[in-house]
């Protein structure tokens, strides 16, 4: 392929499939129709979505990305996908089970949909892969860690996104804070990451909206112990009722925690900023100093009081220079997709 032409993004979620028809033109992306479905849990959600683009006489696409959550220890980088990269996407579902394996499905419907589309795998991890070892390392025994256990980091395509943007201009030293109901954080010198909160799985790091970011084990060890819970509770636990929604008791959307009135949601939201804030500084750290600090993602883009609460908190470093950016994930799907199929 050659020149310009039109990407399929796909960005499947445990329970959800967004999409969107790109035109991509070397670097420049123009979004011609986007949308959400229900996703892996439709019967066929690649119908609905043709019957979009064919309702509003749009181009069939010439290639189709998908968003990966995590490439494991294999995959490094974005790929084209063949039959060898649909057994290291199998090999990745250990890594992350609520993530991949509704991705991983769906590439397997596009693949018998359209047999004659290539096809590419953006992998959220790829990002990360230019953290040093100090920063990828985590303190178990070789074994261990030889059998891939180590800190990946998520929502790269999003970082991505954001130092796309900054372009030549970017600061040494950046701190970005993608804070949504996922939400993490990247210490990226010149382009390039070199830390991250989120470790083996998109579960720790600072506080999300379901998942509780960095737990003491000896909790996971004491519930298993004197509570009975095993590895499919657990997951449960820390996947889908932890976080914002545990410690509100109820909701993980930080709009709805702002409009309550009681101890339960003050306390959400204080924890969230207090973790968010301890974390910045450990970015910081990594980076010895920061000249810009990034926030984007659903609540780092919608929510001022929650980031005049982080910075009120940050005061001590100096005065650090905060920018609000939009993160353009799916248009880095399509870009990758079109830059690795033309």
């Amino acid at each position: 392929m050659s020149g310009a032409g039109h990407v399929l993004a796909l960005n499947t979620g445990s329970s959800s499939l967004k999409y969107g028809l790109y035109r991509v033109d070397g670097d420049r992306c123009e979004a011609l129709l986007t949308g959400q479905t229900d996703g892996p849990a439709d019967a066929d959600p690649l119908a609905g979505i043709v019957d979009a683009l064919s309702k509003q006489s749009l181009p069939s696409p010439d290639a189709i990305g998908h968003r990966i959550v995590h490439g494991g220890p294999r995959v490094r980088k974005h790929a084209r996908i063949d039959e060898a990269m649909m057994t290291h996407l199998d090999e990745a579902r250990a890594f992350a089970p609520l993530h991949v394996p509704p991705a991983v499905a769906m590439v397997k419907r596009c693949r018998e949909r359209f047999p004659d589309l290539p096809q590419v795998a953006c992998f959220d991890t790829a990002f990360h892969a230019s953290m040093p070892l100090v920063a990828k390392t985590l303190p178990l025994p070789a074994d261990l860690r030889e059998g891939g256990i180590e800190r990946y980091g998520f929502h790269g395509l999003s970082y991505e996104s954001i130092v796309r943007q900054l372009g030549d201009g970017i600061p040494s030293r950046v701190v970005i804070a993608h804070l949504g109901n996922g939400a993490s954080l990247c210490a990226v010198r010149d382009g390039r990451s070199v830390d991250t909160t989120m470790g083996l799985t998109p579960t720790g790091g600072i506080v999300m909206g379901t998942r509780p970011g960095d737990l003491d084990p000896g909790v996971l060890l004491y519930l298993m112990r004197e509570r009975g819970y095993d590895a499919e509770r657990l997951e449960k636990l820390v996947d889908r009722e932890a976080g914002l929604k545990g410690l509100s008791g109820g909701t993980s959307d930080m709009r709805k925690l702002h409009a309550m009135d009681n101890e339960a949601s003050k306390l959400a939201q204080d924890v969230f900023v207090h973790v968010a804030r301890k974390q910045i500084a450990a970015m910081v750290a990594s980076l010895g100093g920061i000249d810009l600090l990034v926030f984007t993602g659903g609540i780092g883009e919608n929510d001022a009081v929650t980031r005049d609460a982080i910075l009120a908190g940050l005061q001590w470093i100096g005065d650090v220079p905060s920018r609000v950016m939009v993160t353009e994930e799916d248009e880095q799907i399509a870009r990758h997709t079109w830059h690795l199929t033309m």
